[in-house]
């Protein structure tokens, strides 16, 4: 049961062969087992998610069920879920309950979905292994003794972990995508605008981007057709017609262009990484792919253009945690100014004050102008390369990550060794365009390998396309973490 397809458990509830509180309850026990170990889930509220199954069962019973009706999903703790805790990782809300739901959450609501629990992560979606969290690093399940990724650690060693039918990630500058990659599960960050940010606590606001992680395309195609939609609450919500990103699932290959950008494939890349990617390339050649040698000459600035963007829009986000609305308050203070001050250091775990400190550098007088501005000519720069790069090929293919997942503790004292984890995946939110990671391998240690597609502006129904006909032609995404693979 647990390594179903949502499309064969949703058949399976429909044709109740299963209910939805006893699959609800399948997975709460399965929690109760491994997460004391992988700590993934950082809530859990088994009264609320089984009276969300006990609705959907009889939603089904009335024949009024959708394709994700009755089936648990984990969420992210970035998004506000009404009378549940949402702490986006950090001691700044450890005990803050949202009174309403983020679009996201409603979207799940109403197609009948069951809130399974709260997934860790890096404090504000601030790390690239999740171990920045208040509540305690991740681990990931294919090794005990490695990193998930991060930030959407915690949903990736879920998912992997068979904990939940499929889960909610975000993505702002490779935050579904590298721990996709690093646990051997599917990650999809459509592109920007796709999904509302409404209800997400904000990172990096022109950055982040809400998206599915799943174990197959397939999955990942039903979970983005409940995501998407419009929402007027968002400023930065594209009103577009309703997609079935799953209708181009079964065409063939023949003809995909894809680009090699040749920048990917340098120096840093490990060799039993690039070997994987090699190999899965070689494999859609035989699905009726050619490849087409691109570049993408501005890449290689991405993540020091990453590096002031993103704390810069930090700065602004996250002044709204002071300690007077909502949040943690130090308990000792003698003024309002200290209280803001001890409340913020408290509050704070050292990376988020790393970067908050930063994007207040770049945005002061005197500043503005040499880092900030710069750094937004640059990313304009870094997405033209990319609609150039379109005009040669269809999908854009290579790795995920420079390496398969390193221990926990490994960079810890590296914060820019930790920031390289993403080098290949942030000119994606750079741009606004949509990337995804499938597995295609397992590195010399028996770790596994992401690979990563691009797709041009909205073309999230060709790049799941094109990652499903793999997945048809090859097991890589049915692997599992040793010990996990049981409905025990």
């Amino acid at each position: 049961m647990i390594n179903a397809s949502l499309k064969q458990l949703s058949s399976q509830l429909a044709g109740k062969k299963i209910s939805s509180v006893e699959l609800t309850q399948l997975y709460l026990d399965r929690i109760a087992a491994l997460n004391p170990e992988l700590n993934a889930y950082v809530t859990l509220n088994p009264e609320t998610s089984l009276a969300q199954a006990r609705a959907a069962d009889v939603r089904l019973a009335q024949g009024k069920g959708a394709a994700l009706t009755g089936i648990p999903i984990a969420q992210k703790d970035i998004f506000c879920a009404q009378g549940w805790r949402t702490t986006c990782g950090s001691r700044m809300l450890e005990n803050f309950v949202a009174p309403y739901d983020a679009h996201v959450i409603s979207q799940f609501n109403n197609a009948g979905a069951v809130n399974l629990g709260k997934t860790n992560m890096d404090e504000f979606a601030m790390g690239s292994s999740n171990e920045t969290s208040y509540f305690g690093a991740v681990k990931n399940p294919w090794n005990h003794k490695a990193v998930p990724g991060g930030s959407s650690g915690g949903t990736a060693a879920a998912v992997a972990a068979r904990l939940c039918a499929a889960a909610t990630g975000t993505d702002t500058g490779g935050s579904i995508r590298q721990p996709a990659a690093l646990c051997g599960i599917s990650g999809l960050k459509p592109t920007y605008g796709v999904v509302s940010r409404y209800g997400m606590i904000a990172f990096a606001s022109s950055l982040d981007q809400a998206g599915p992680m799943a174990r197959s395309a397939e999955d990942l195609a039903l979970l983005l057709n409940v995501m998407a939609g419009f929402d007027e609450r968002d400023s930065t919500s594209l009103q577009r017609e309703t997609e079935d990103y799953a209708r181009d699932l079964a065409k063939p290959l023949n003809g995909l262009r894809i680009g090699l950008p040749k920048e990917f494939f340098a120096a840093g890349l490990s060799a039993d990484v690039g070997a994987a990617v090699e190999a899965a390339i070689a494999e859609y050649k035989k699905l009726g792919a050619t490849v087409v040698d691109i570049s993408l000459p501005n890449s290689r600035l991405s993540i020091p253009v990453y590096y002031v963007l993103a704390p810069a829009e930090a700065s602004s986000n996250l002044s709204r945690f002071d300690g007077v609305r909502y949040g943690y308050r130090a308990p000792e203070y003698s003024d309002l100014t200290d209280m803001y001050e001890k409340s913020r250091a408290q509050g704070f775990g050292a990376e988020v004050k790393r970067r908050i400190m930063i994007g207040t550098y770049v945005l002061s007088h005197g500043y503005y102008d040499a880092y900030y501005l710069q750094a937004q000519k640059i990313r304009r720069l870094i997405a033209q390369d990319f609609v150039e790069a379109y005009k040669y090929c269809d999908v854009i293919m290579g790795p995920t990550s420079p390496t398969t997942a390193f221990n926990l503790g490994e960079k810890g004292d590296d914060p820019v060794q930790m920031y390289l984890s993403d080098i290949y995946t942030i000119a994606v939110n750079l741009a606004g365009l949509p990337g995804m990671s499938i597995p295609c391998g397992l590195g010399t240690n028996g770790m596994p390998v992401g690979l990563q597609i691009i797709g041009n502006y909205f073309d999230e129904a060709r790049m799941l396309n094109v990652a499903h006909q793999y997945q048809l032609a090859t097991d890589w995404h049915q692997k599992a973490p040793a010990g996990v693979n049981s409905d025990k």
